[in-house]
């Protein structure tokens, strides 16, 4: 008699599985009994290695977790991929359709994703890391293909075969909506390693999956998650590859600047009063929770109180130094004919550009319809300048920008990269620079070194 064939199904992001021999079971890649419901069960992501071992040793299977068929997708577009493009997309197939495209910002990372999805012919899940970007697949996916185009999340919830979404969202509706996609496609890849949004990773069957990213690496280094997720790096190429040929010329400048004197004793003595708190509590900034227990160890007492405000301050004169806006000023006006992105590591400072300045502020506390309708009067011209916190660092489209002024930012090297590559989509005669003001004899003349250690700036 043939053995009782086993069963596959999809439950709350795991797959539940059933059959006559639990050892039968407990041999599929990453079954485990589940002592709480007295079940077999695996995290979804399994799916494509237990049909394929299933399907090697001719074992017979009820399929009831895969809730999609194949689909074939037509490219309305007459735009043809790139060289770069097509290989990228031949590797990532040739690994089985799993694994991380690494291209520069500006280089075609959407295009190159709908081809991946044209090729795969299934229905596809693309996750965005906001609603901006949600809406920039939206109207791209739409335009290319041709048909109606579902939207998870700002409001929305209309899941259709190609469906958008945030990775918030993504994460609330995985264990519902796990099993309806053969291809997950994450843009701006590297959000996806982190404790909530990994789960989404996990949570899902399709046995397709691309994440696409100009900036891998992550300063916890969890990108060695990437394999696990989605699958490896499997093409890489740098922004500097790219300068002339498919990105605008660029070059980067940094500028020293001194604190005046007042500033420099200001600065002096509120970094002897933060590091004196440090040393007197043995506490140690580097590692995994260093700031965290310095956080923690502050809002006990009064003197760690004080060596917060010591350190906010120093923050403070670092990055709005008045030699920096006085240097900002001279920029501004050296590049009246240009588009000028200005940005900084906090809105305080925005704020205060904003002010001084008289331009339009973009943070996260903008409103969508508002920052639309300050990128269309910057794409115009209208408004020459932009000066703006962290939102801008990736993800937005602003072709017009040829001019990046950093008044102050993290020492993460995919944070400079990010802002390099909003200033290097193909414009008519563009020559794009992107100027760096470094506060002298401060803790910023390191960030700015650490932040510079990628190829894009040598």
């Amino acid at each position: 008699m043939d053995a009782l064939p086993i069963t596959l199904a999809f439950d709350g992001g795991t797959l539940l599985l059933t059959g006559p021999h639990a050892d039968e079971l407990l041999a599929l890649p990453g079954v485990r009994y589940d002592p709480r419901t007295s079940a077999h069960r695996a995290e979804a992501k399994f799916y494509r290695r237990i049909v394929e071992q299933l399907r090697a040793q001719k074992r017979a299977y009820t399929d009831q977790a895969r809730q999609y068929q194949p689909t074939p997708w037509k490219l309305t577009s007459d735009r043809t991929p790139r060289d770069y493009q097509a290989e990228a997309i031949e590797e990532w197939w040739n690994h089985g359709g799993c694994g991380v495209v690494v291209l520069p910002t500006g280089s075609g990372k959407t295009f190159t994703a709908m081809v991946a999805i044209q090729r795969v012919g299934r229905p596809s899940l693309i996750v965005t890391p906001t609603i901006d970007l949600l809406h920039q697949w939206h109207e791209d996916l739409s335009r290319v293909f041709g048909v109606e185009i579902g939207a998870m999340g700002g409001g929305s919830h209309e899941i259709r075969e190609i469906t958008v979404t945030t990775y918030d969202s993504a994460f609330i509706h995985f264990d519902r909506i796990g099993n309806r996609f053969g291809l997950l496609v994450f843009d701006e890849a590297h959000h996806l390693p982190s404790d909530s949004y990994s789960q989404i990773a996990l949570g899902c069957i399709a046995p397709f999956r691309l994440g696409i990213t100009a900036t891998p690496e992550r300063s916890d280094a969890r990108e060695e998650w990437f394999p696990e997720l989605i699958g490896p790096i499997v093409y890489r190429r740098e922004l500097q590859e790219f300068a002339g040929e498919y990105l605008a010329e660029y070059q980067t400048r940094r500028i020293y600047v001194d604190l005046s004197a007042e500033e420099q004793e200001q600065y002096r003595l509120a970094r002897e009063k933060f590091r004196g708190y440090i040393s007197s509590r043995n506490l140690s900034l580097g590692g995994g929770n260093g700031w965290q227990r310095f956080i923690f160890e502050a809002m006990r007492n009064k003197e760690g109180w004080e060596a917060f405000q010591a350190y906010q301050l120093t923050k403070r004169l670092e990055r709005a130094a008045s030699a920096k806006l006085e240097t900002l000023s001279e920029l501004l006006m050296r590049h009246a004919n240009d588009r000028v992105i200005v940005f900084t590591a906090d809105n305080a400072t925005v704020y205060a550009i904003s002010r001084r300045f008289l331009v339009p502020a973009i943070t996260h506390q903008t409103k969508a319809k508002e920052r639309e309708k300050i990128l269309a009067a910057f794409h115009s011209g209208e408004y020459p300048v932009v000066v703006t916190s962290r939102v801008l660092n990736e993800g937005v489209d602003v072709p017009a920008a040829s001019v990046g002024i950093v008044l102050s930012g993290t020492s993460s090297t995919r944070e400079n990269v990010q802002r390099l590559g909003r200033l290097l989509r193909k414009f008519p005669d563009k020559q794009a620079i992107m100027y760096e003001i470094v506060s002298r004899g401060t803790t910023e003349e390191f960030a700015s070194d650490r932040r510079r250690q990628h190829g894009a700036f040598r």
